[in-house]
């Protein structure tokens, strides 16, 4: 029971996230710097030697990990538990010194999602933006039928445009969608405008629902949720609060029993 209790507080330990975290950046920075230099026989053998080393951390972590719950199998009823324990398995997949040794070094690049489950706060925003999912899609479809409404009305109004932009429906859809990104969209106004004087009403109209409005309503989901769990952190706070204050009190009403016992006595 000490030895789980040593492994509970080294898992919970800030410093162990801290570690996590830093291997990874490193590991990371590695990665990035191997693309900006021309590969010789040292960098190889850092490479290598730091593979090794990632790959050993990893699996000491995660044994540490599943070795502090109650149960092995405890340590599979969590979502992000399971999410590293796949990542760290995919990257033990002998295939360096066969075909698909380009899929190996691929693979090497997934240990760079481990600095989500490392940081606490990184998981926080990952499980808010899960949350949103459900807004976030009805959003979408909203903005799907604007999208589609506007391409059928860009192809039937610009269809004859030098620049081809409006030429069918899917190709009317990209050039909306550079104009959500506002790139350029100017320049796809005024060319309309050379066919029809007043079609400045279709863009700006387009540009002020599609891009003001849609967005405001992205972050608003977002920020719904993110007030959503704060609710439940205060809450959770709030019970933590009554169960100290209960146990305070019991432990009030023991000291004046005994103290009763004692002036009995």
């Amino acid at each position: 029971m000490e030895f789980k209790a040593k492994l509970i507080n080294i898992r919970e330990a800030r410093w162990f996230s801290n570690l996590t975290t830093t291997i990874i950046i490193i590991y990371s920075s590695i990665l990035g710097l191997k693309t900006m230099m021309e590969v010789d026989g040292n960098l190889i053998i850092i490479m290598h030697i730091m593979d090794y080393f990632v790959t050993i951390y990893f699996l000491i972590e995660i044994a540490i990990k599943m070795a502090a719950e109650e149960k092995t199998s405890d340590f599979f009823k969590s979502g992000w538990n399971i999410f590293d324990f796949v990542i760290v398995i995919i990257t033990l997949i002998p295939l360096e010194n066969t075909t698909m040794a380009a899929v190996a070094r691929l693979l090497r690049i997934f240990r760079v999602l481990r600095l989500i489950t490392a940081r606490p706060g990184l998981k926080r925003i990952i499980d808010m933006l899960m949350g949103a999912i459900p807004s976030i899609v009805d959003i979408v479809i909203l903005m799907f039928i604007i999208f589609y409404i506007y391409a059928i009305l860009g192809n039937f109004l610009f269809a004859g445009v030098e620049s081809g932009l409006w030429e069918n429906f899917l190709i009317a859809m990209l050039t909306l969608f550079r104009i959500l990104t506002f790139e350029d969209w100017t320049d796809v106004m005024y060319e309309g405008m050379e066919v029809h004087p007043w079609s400045w009403i279709y863009f700006v109209s387009f540009v002020i629902i599609a891009a003001f409005v849609f967005f405001n309503l992205f972050i608003a989901v977002i920020i719904g949720e993110m007030e959503k769990l704060r609710d439940e952190d205060d809450t959770e706070h709030e019970e933590e609060m009554e169960k100290l204050d209960t146990i305070l009190a019991k432990m009030d009403e023991l000291k004046e029993e005994i103290a009763e016992l004692k002036s009995k006595s």
